[in-house]
């Protein structure tokens, strides 16, 4: 079994609601801190926010970047994400444009992947790059990850947790058969318990996105508790 620490350090504790205020961005943050998860995953606006909230915490920010459905433009994105990390962000979770990799356009995709990893390099923060493979083939979610390969973003990532469908085990299995140790898996969407965040890690993931870490290292403490 996985060491609590590090499974609680593999958590993006996440908060995306439209209506979110800044009360819950402050408890966001006390939870982040208070059980050792890696990163609050927000929107752009409230990254200045967080960034005062965990001024004394190892807790990274992260801001979600043409979120949720990716269809901005590549200027637009990099104006994103130079904003965010001038107001204290640590990460960026990107959407790529899912109609040009339906179109085939995967020259877009490309040139896409290379402007926002390039910009957060320049920014010395982690990228992480947003299939949402609930619209793309097996042949599409390949496609996208061989270019990833190629531009070496930090991870690759399943889902915003906003489309039709989450991770599934097999899409996090295919894409770690693609990118192998070049870069990283992040699983994201319906991960709501211990026993769904361990079989996506024992499927190849390292990051899980999801709004229910405190109920899965609850349930991990019950379970180690019970042992």
């Amino acid at each position: 079994m996985i060491e609590l620490k590090r499974l609680a350090n593999m958590v993006d504790h996440t908060l995306l609601k439209a209506d979110a205020q800044k009360a819950e961005f402050e408890q966001l943050c006390k939870e982040a801190t208070n059980y050792g998860f890696k990163m609050v995953a927000i929107n752009s606006y409230p990254v200045a926010i967080c960034r005062d909230f965990l001024e004394d915490s190892e807790v990274h920010v992260g801001a979600a970047i043409g979120f949720p459905l990716g269809q901005t433009t590549i200027e637009t994105k990099v104006f994103e994400v130079e904003d965010v990390i001038k107001n204290g962000a640590d990460e960026i979770d990107y959407v790529i444009n899912i109609g040009k990799v339906k179109e085939g356009d995967f020259g877009y995709i490309r040139e896409e992947m290379k402007a926002i990893v390039n910009s957060s390099r320049k920014g010395n923060i982690i990228s992480k790059v947003i299939l949402e493979n609930c619209y793309l083939t097996d042949q599409e979610k390949i496609a996208v990850c061989e270019i990833a390969k190629e531009v070496k973003p930090d991870y690759v990532k399943t889902s915003t947790g906003f489309g039709t469908g989450g991770a599934t085990v097999e899409d996090v299995k295919l894409m770690k058969s693609v990118v192998g140790e070049t870069v990283k898996v992040k699983a994201a969407g319906g991960i709501r318990d211990l026993d769904t965040a361990l079989q996506m890690i024992e499927a190849g993931a390292e990051r899980l996105g999801t709004s229910a870490g405190i109920k899965i290292i609850e349930e991990y403490k019950q379970l180690k508790g019970a042992g």
